[in-house]
């Protein structure tokens, strides 16, 4: 029996057409927070027995038949359907199948609008809660990666093009501090939803004498939302967390790029393990960096999930219109994309071989040195931008050549500007000690990237996952 002619069957004469029925179902979405709609309805149940609005009694039978729902849910042997319409309305319908008349008080001083929305924070809280801890997870990964390889000297880039050496461990600092900002946004969208919806009703609250800080009490929040119409109307909680899932997946983004740059032949600084590449159906020594590249496509799904979230309710007039139904697949997806994104970088990142010495030989001359020829001469007492016009004439001076700066003698040199006279070019020069200059708070030395991985190693203590603690009791 539809939603309609049953739970709701008052208002309506008819039951409504086959096709609106599925087109307005939620349940394959809803059933995600199937558990958090009957934590939600325990914590309701209780409060009415507290307030006196149910006998205490009442109150328990009901919290007593809506565990026994949930295991149902659980176990698979209570399946609602689309004529329920929601999660919502399943567990009540199934609820008063179990205890009659009594199922039928639950509803008092709530509406689908306020159970909803509660629903939907709750699940927030908790996977955002395992976000956090694989957010931090990565970032132990990336800096366990900087104490084996970063001493490993590669060229750094602007434009894709050479700019300087530097070393593995700058770089990939580069990409932890970014994350380490995106478990703080993560932190701070879960403490801003981080109040209870339930009992502000349809729209205006009750006349019944509810105790909704009880309730939130109960189901763990902070306190209830303030304004009855503000708990059920909006959304802004949910396009924050998508927002920082899309910034997050951003920066994966970006990492993933890397990777796929850096395992190419071309580059050959990393090998991407087996468990995470994938071979060609047509070509035997193809070895595909298809994590990475699903990670990069998946930040555009991502984003265009919070796209979704922002339009849905860009127009809409308070209080609940159906509209924001639409925005739980997205946000549900949003999530766990993200989460799944950030547990797969992480296990690329664990298992990377690295070419410690590829770079080694390579960079010896190279043209991204030029700056320490400019840096030389200030150091002499040249004035930068003379400086940097002798290093850029040297420079094209070795092109012309048909050489790199190993084609710069100390007598060259001298021919550019006097400051030469006298000059280690051999040392000046040298790839590594280049690097290992720039000592600078935040430079690519190997102290400051020592200094920035103990900092990021106290700024991210260990966050309990849920998910695995759920698996150890198992």
């Amino acid at each position: 029996m539809s939603t309609r002619r049953g739970l709701l069957g008052g208002r309506f004469e008819h039951a409504p057409a086959a096709e609106m029925e599925r087109f307005g179902s939620s349940i394959a979405v809803d059933l995600e927070m199937a558990q958090e709609d009957v934590e939600g309805s325990i914590a309701h149940a209780t409060m009415l027995g507290e307030t006196g609005i149910l006998s205490r009694e009442e109150a328990a039978q009901l919290c007593d038949h809506l565990r026994a729902v949930g295991d149902e849910l659980a176990a698979g042997s209570f399946r609602p359907s689309d004529a329920d319409e929601d999660v919502h309305m399943a567990i009540e319908r199934r609820l008063i199948e179990r205890a009659g008349e009594l199922g039928k008080k639950l509803h008092v001083a709530r509406s689908r609008n306020d159970q909803v929305a509660t629903d939907v924070r709750l699940w927030l809280k908790r996977r955002l809660l395992e976000l956090e801890a694989a957010v931090a997870e990565l970032v132990a990964v990336l800096a366990g990666r900087i104490e084996a390889d970063g001493k490993t000297l590669i060229p750094g880039y602007t434009h894709l093009q050479r700019g300087q050496p530097i070393l593995l461990g700058h770089q990939l600092l580069g990409h932890a501090w970014p994350l380490v900002r995106d478990r703080e946004r993560l932190a701070a969208a879960r403490a801003r939803l981080d109040r209870c919806p339930l009992g502000a009703g349809a729209l205006a609250g009750t006349p019944h004498p509810i105790d909704r800080h009880l309730t939130a009490r109960l189901l763990g929040f902070a306190a209830p939302v303030e304004n009855a119409l503000d708990a059920v109307a909006s959304r802004d909680h949910e396009q924050e967390v998508a927002a920082a899932c899309a910034i997050l997946m951003g920066h994966l983004s970006r990492m993933a790029e890397e990777l796929v740059l850096w395992s190419t032949g071309e580059v050959a600084l990393v090998r991407i393990a087996e468990a995470y590449a994938t071979g060609s159906s047509i070509m035997p020594q193809k070895r595909n960096p298809d994590a990475a590249e699903l990670v990069r496509g998946k930040a555009a799904r991502v984003i265009g999930e919070l796209h979704t979230l922002l339009v849905v309710t860009k127009g809409l007039p308070p209080s609940y219109n159906r509209d924001l139904q639409e925005s739980r697949a997205p946000l549900f997806d949003a999530v766990a994309t993200t989460l799944a994104s950030v547990r797969v970088m992480s296990g690329m990142w664990r298992t990377l071989e690295v070419d410690r010495d590829r770079f080694e030989t390579e960079l010896a001359g190279d043209f991204s040195l030029a700056t320490e020829l400019a840096d030389y001469l200030v150091a002499q007492g040249v004035a930068f931008r003379r400086a940097h016009q002798i290093a850029g004439r040297i420079v094209r001076w070795c092109e012309e050549e048909g050489g790199d700066l190993r084609r710069l003698t100390p007598e060259d040199a001298e021919r550019f500007h006097p400051a030469f006279a006298g000059a280690d070019l051999e040392r000046m020069l040298a790839p590594r000690a280049a690097a290992e200059r720039r000592t600078s708070y935040g430079g690519t030395a190997w102290s400051e990237i020592e200094r920035q991985v103990a900092l990021l190693r106290c700024l991210l203590p260990p966050v309990e996952d849920p998910a695995a603690g759920a698996a150890e009791e198992d």
